[in-house]
């Protein structure tokens, strides 16, 4: 780990343009050069607080061994902290994947019968993990957003494992969407209402929640076909789902799946909203 610790810093000094703007968290980058040019950094806030950043740590590792059990694909994924001076700084360095795979832009792009056939091969893999987890004890999420998978001729690829969304309370997740987010007016409105930073993760911990999620998120990214869309999405939920997760899907389907107000709103107030998915 010292090895890779000091190609990370060496990496930070030379640190090249973001692979994305849209995170939460953070903006990833990748090495232009270097024995990490073939992998994405990504820097998290860091502080001087390390009970909680060595707890993160276990349940960063406990939630990469839980997504792979589960039959979730990833990137080769490694979890390290920074020490310099006492200031601890979380790091995740990633096989980078060919942005040609990404799913958001394969999405957008590509035919609507390929669209949807995309959409289908994610929305089998969300189920499939709700399935598999369904008798694990811990309180267990996954944020399968189009912006959080690849495709390739395997299927998806998943590569967002941050926070690691096992075994946190709903209060105690609400702090750690506080804690590591990098702008301020989140920090500052977090502090004067507390539940609307908390509502973040609802949806991430729902499993009918992310299935319309990413429904949501198709329609927006690709509004003239939204109806063609949405008669997709109760096909699949009608025969592809059973029991209480078919009828709350198709409750929530019944109109095209909007976000939250507040979140649309601070999203465009901090610039992270995406084209036109927002």
């Amino acid at each position: 780990m010292s090895e890779l610790s000091g190609q990370v810093r060496e990496a930070l000094r030379a640190r090249g343009e973001p692979v994305s703007r849209l995170g939460y968290f953070c903006a990833p980058f990748r090495p232009p050069a270097g024995p990490l040019s073939d992998r994405v950094i990504k820097t998290y806030r860091g502080g001087r607080d390390p009970e909680l950043l060595e707890q993160l740590a276990r349940r960063h590792a406990a939630y990469v061994d839980l997504l792979t059990w589960a039959g979730v694909r990833l990137p080769e994924t490694r979890f390290l902290i920074l020490n310099t001076a006492g200031f601890l700084q979380p790091v995740i360095v990633q096989k980078a994947l060919d942005e040609r795979l990404l799913m958001r832009p394969q999405v957008e792009t590509a035919e609507l019968s390929r669209a949807l056939d995309i959409l289908g091969q994610a929305a089998d893999s969300i189920a499939a993990f709700w399935a598999r987890v369904a008798q694990r004890p811990e309180r267990i999420g996954y944020h399968p957003s189009i912006r959080n998978f690849a495709i390739d001729e395997r299927g998806p690829i998943f590569f967002d494992t941050f926070p690691p969304l096992i075994g946190y309370s709903r209060e105690e997740m609400g702090r750690l969407l506080l804690r590591f987010s990098e702008k301020g007016l989140v920090r500052s409105v977090g502090v004067l209402m507390p539940e609307r930073i908390r509502a973040i993760q609802d949806e991430w911990y729902s499993p009918a929640g992310t299935l319309v999620g990413l429904v949501g998120s198709a329609v927006r990214l690709r509004p003239q076909d939204g109806a063609a869309i949405l008669d997709w999405a109760r096909g699949y939920a009608a025969t592809e789902l059973s029991g209480s997760l078919r009828a709350e899907v198709l409750a929530e389907l019944d109109r095209p799946p909007r976000l939250p107000a507040f979140w649309t709103g601070m999203r465009r107030v901090l610039g992270l909203e995406g084209k036109p998915n927002v």
